[in-house]
């Protein structure tokens, strides 16, 4: 094994940006925003991540993946799953939320508008084919339970969005 020149934070970081989500592989679970903490010391890495949906089948797959991408710093690992801040759709970075609606995901709405609220029984998801906004929910059950399905009536396009959390 070749000796790393720098192990710290910025360096681990940088290992856990090339971990794709298993579900989503398009995007990575920095992108996602389920990094929440990251320790190192001379003894050990600790990183803390949280799960995008506390129900995830996923999660012994993300800390498998994230354990082998830092094993090549040669330090113990110690990896978990907080709970003690919840994960929202709000944490996906700009470059996530592009990634996600290039592969015909559509990422959820930014939180808060300016613009005027309408009363309406769900908030139209834009299509990630066209922008259109004139979609419907055709399945509030995904494929896994943070995902839903929808329909274009625009362009006539399905597509998968997160539920906003």
């Amino acid at each position: 094994m070749t000796a790393i020149a720098a192990i710290d934070e910025p360096a681990v970081r940088s290992a856990l940006a090339e971990v794709a989500d298993p579900e989503i592989p398009i995007v990575s679970i920095v992108d996602l925003g389920m990094v929440e903490g990251v320790e190192v010391t001379p003894d050990a890495i600790r990183v803390e991540l949280l799960p995008t949906f506390v129900g995830c089948p996923a999660l012994d797959l993300i800390r498998a993946a994230v354990e082998e991408r830092l094993a090549m710093f040669g330090r113990p690992l110690d990896v978990r799953f907080g709970y003690r801040v919840p994960w929202t759709s709000d944490r996906i970075t700009s470059a996530g939320r592009e990634l996600l609606r290039t592969s015909g995901f559509a990422p959820p709405g930014n939180g808060a508008t300016d613009l005027p609220v309408l009363v309406q029984l769900a908030t139209p998801v834009p299509c990630p084919h066209c922008g259109s906004r004139r979609t419907v929910l055709e399945n509030a059950f995904g494929p896994t339970q943070c995902r839903a399905i929808h329909h274009c009536t625009a362009c006539r396009q399905p597509f998968e969005s997160f539920k906003p959390i």
